[in-house]
């Protein structure tokens, strides 16, 4: 018996300190906006329009889950999800306004607030709003407690699994200073494997709860769905082989082909094809009359 520590073979480099201390010019591409520490950095109070949910996001793929399930809502007719969708820049650090921080302490996008309760509701976390959502409107859940229950199997791996893909693999993989092969061989592993339960699965089911589309469906499509196809990181699908998931692609260009999820993806898009690029949600004829080409053409 030793109380002495394995030697390990990692080569010389970084040596590791008893106590981290935060070096802010840690580069990176959020290297300026990433901190330590919780609160606001600025204050800066929140719009509220016209409709009774409030929602302030980004289009990235936890806004689009949201979006994607609000117009999936509005297209089964249910008029009380008409909401407002306020932009978020996150680059410009407009999850720290005070207002925001009151929303989602977190500082992290999606938040919602629903003003239609006896005293406003704050919903933060996608999940967590998706989950509220559908039982709001008693909507994309399986109401059987099976089929509820494999929805939930499934919307909770997509919570505990995208940490992989987008802050361990997408990080190193295109947001890093450098290139680490370690830390890029280590998340592609863990996002092949992730893909691979995908596409067993799907091999046997249309969507991820059995029969029916639901909220699992929407929280996976937008993280897992789109490296089938490239459009996640830049050459990331490629770099990970996602056409070979071939049962996983299937299922994707199922979902991509419905029209509420073509209008999802648009809501607080602010990158690609301009007249995919709706900045602000207000109305459903924004749609038609307020994407980025025509504003700017106007």
């Amino acid at each position: 018996m030793t109380d002495k520590l394995p030697e390990n073979n990692f080569p010389a480099g970084y040596e590791v300190p008893k106590v981290w201390t935060w070096d802010k010019g840690n580069g990176g591409t959020f290297a300026s906006i990433n901190r330590p520490i919780a609160g606001p950095t600025h204050d800066k109070e929140l719009p509220v329009g016209k409709h009774p949910l409030q929602l302030y996001s980004l289009a990235t793929p936890n806004g689009q889950k949201v979006t994607i399930m609000l117009e999936e809502l509005l297209a089964l007719g249910h008029k009380g999800a008409e909401y407002d969708a306020w932009l978020i820049r996150i680059g410009d650090g407009d999850q720290f306004g005070s207002g925001f921080v009151g929303v989602n302490p977190n500082s992290k996008i999606p938040a919602m607030m629903d003003h239609s309760t006896p005293e406003p509701t704050r919903v933060f976390e996608s999940g967590s709003i998706l989950v509220y959502l559908a039982e709001k409107f008693g909507a994309f859940q399986p109401k059987d407690l099976k089929g509820r229950t494999e929805a939930m199997n499934w919307l909770f791996w997509q919570m505990g699994s995208a940490p992989f893909l987008g802050g361990g693999f997408g990080h190193f993989f295109a947001y890093a200073p450098m290139h680490i092969k370690y830390a890029i061989d280590r998340y592609a592993m863990e996002v092949k494997r992730q893909m691979d339960v995908l596409d067993r699965h799907l091999a046997d089911h249309r969507f991820l709860a059995g029969s029916e589309y639901s909220i699992a469906d929407m929280a996976t499509w937008p993280w897992y769905g789109k490296i089938t196809v490239n459009q996640s990181y830049p050459d990331a699908g490629i770099f990970l082989e996602g056409a070979s998931y071939r049962h996983v692609r299937r299922w994707f260009e199922e979902i991509g082909a419905r029209p509420a999820v073509q209008r999802g993806i648009m809501v607080n898009r602010t990158s690609g094809d301009p007249s995919g690029q709706l900045h602000e949600r207000h109305d459903a004829s924004d749609f038609e009359t307020r994407t980025a080409d025509k504003l700017a053409a106007a």
